[in-house]
């Protein structure tokens, strides 16, 4: 599956390797090109500095280029989370790093004729039930200081029964953006490595740190750097502890051609199952795209069936629709409803990390790396205390914490004790099965007619994996990594594949 904004999209050309020694070395390596990374590369490169991106996949690969890229400071029911954990000030800090990230974005792609389109977002609620949440948002909002207001009413095909309206927003298709910010980058003599993953960070027995890592072809080699920017969506390195800070989540989106006037305006539901819509203009029209179906990653049985109700919705309110595209995309939401940017440890400032977005990146990743390349360059923005990677204020989310972590442990055991009631199970077309006893567990998928078998254990913290019959892939339920059928990793934190099984 491939998203709209990654489909059709020609081979991207890799302007730097690792081939020689010299090659092998920068002031500054961002790990990760997706909106965080580049930006943060770009503002870097601006000032002077040498700046290397190094990229598992290709740039875009991740979450950005499967987001629904809507660039919204009206952020779902989120600013009801942070005032509720925190103070109005804190909230209002939250909202200027969002407003000036939103700018920077939309400065951007308005000087180099990239498109984007300027609508009001909404936070309704889809039935009476939400109508309270909504109105929650409305007042954290208006503490943090947005211009929202009340709608009764929205000119939608879908139940709508009220929310809060901030006008103005954006939405745009994020690789047109992220291909401006690589030509820049290159321009500033800047470099970006596709298909190189980072497994291991460490000190070189000096000031500098050693980089180990690995090509797409299977090659080891040791990079150098001054400092190390993770903008990777959570945290690659142990250190820190963010995996227990921070819950992971997929949701799924779908873009539909449909007959009629396009819905226009950005809108998400309070109350569950979410419903996510935005228009999108293509070369061969307007398409609507609609999402939600989201669940904590590798603890659905069937995300597949959620997938298909949401479709269901969209063909029920949008009489005539077409499925055009589908695909998804992983967002983690931090404990104490606030994102982590800044030293992976207190007093750390060598390697530094951005994470904690919770679906809403675009504003998000921006500000991150306003924050990010304002701290390398000394300077310092009065909004970034709500985007601190290490605060007081995380203690509000120490229950949480608590339950996050209560509920990985129960996962990690039933994870090794689960299989053993599968033995002698068999995967079927477009399915995975894990089976065995704890000192022999295997996993087994059948994908397009292919069988295969691997070892289930994760090699981030030795969790067994389940089947995502939505995405055809492995998922761990402690901390998010997932895993194409044959074990290939693709996405963190781990940093290695699932191992071959016999």
């Amino acid at each position: 599956m491939t998203s709209l904004w990654l489909a059709d999209r020609p081979e991207h050309r890799i302007f730097a390797t690792l081939a020689e020694e010299s090659e092998r070395s920068a002031d500054v390596v961002v790990v990760g090109a997706g909106i965080t990374g580049l930006v943060t590369a770009v503002l870097l490169a601006r000032a002077g500095r040498d700046v290397m991106v190094l990229e598992a996949r290709t740039a875009g690969a991740g979450t950005t280029g499967n987001t629904t890229a809507k660039i919204s400071l009206l952020q779902g029911t989120r600013m009801t989370d942070i005032v509720a954990k925190h103070s109005p000030q804190v909230a209002r800090h939250y909202a200027q790093g969002n407003l000036e990230g939103q700018q920077w974005l939309i400065d951007y792609c308005d000087a180099r004729g990239i498109g984007l389109q300027r609508e009001a977002a909404y936070t309704y609620a889809q039935s009476p039930n939400g109508v309270a949440k909504a109105k929650e948002e409305l007042r954290a909002c208006r503490e943090a200081g947005l211009e929202v207001e009340w709608a009764d009413e929205a000119d939608v095909p879908f139940p709508f029964h009220g929310g809060v309206r901030l006008a103005d927003q954006a939405q745009f298709d994020p690789m047109p953006f992220l291909d401006s910010l690589i030509a820049e980058l290159h321009e500033r003599e800047g470099r970006l490595v596709e298909g190189v993953r980072v497994q291991r960070v460490s000190h070189d027995g000096g000031a500098r740190l050693k980089l180990r890592v690995q090509t797409s072809s299977g090659t080891e080699l040791e990079v150098r750097a001054n400092r190390c920017v993770l903008a990777t969506g959570t945290p690659i390195l142990d250190r820190g502890g963010f995996f227990a800070r921070l819950s992971p989540h997929r949701s799924y989106c779908m873009a539909f051609r449909v007959p009629g006037n396009i819905t226009r305006g950005m809108y998400i539901s309070t109350d569950s199952p979410t419903r996510s819509t935005r228009s999108a203009p293509t070369s061969d029209g307007e398409l609507l795209i609609v999402g939600g179906a989201g669940h904590p990653v590798g603890r659905k049985s069937d995300p597949a069936a959620s997938v298909d109700e949401l479709a269901s919705w969209t063909k029920l309110h949008w009489p005539g629709a077409v499925q055009t595209h589908f695909w998804s995309a992983q967002d983690y939401a931090p404990i104490d409803a606030l994102p982590y940017v800044g030293p992976i440890l207190p007093g750390h400032d060598e390697i530094l990390v951005a994470t904690g977005f919770d679906k809403w990146g675009m504003t998000n990743g921006v500000a991150a790396a306003l924050a990010l390349s304002g701290r390398v360059l000394g300077g310092r923005m009065d909004w970034a205390e709500a985007f601190a990677s290490w605060s007081p204020h995380e203690l509000s989310g120490i229950a949480a914490a608590v339950q996050t972590n209560l509920t990985v442990g129960l996962n990690m055991a039933k994870g090794w004790i689960a299989p053993a009631t599968r033995i002698g199970a068999t995967a079927t077309e477009d399915c995975g099965v894990v089976t065995g006893p704890p000192w022999h567990l295997q996993a087994h998928s059948v994908v397009d007619g292919v069988e295969r078998t691997v070892s289930p254990v994760c090699p981030h913290l030795g969790g067994i994996v389940n089947w995502n019959d939505a995405d055809k892939s492995w998922d761990c339920p402690l901390h998010g990594s997932r895993f194409a059928p044959d074990g290939t990793l693709i996405e963190g934190p781990a940093t290695h594949d699932l191992t071959p099984s016999g």
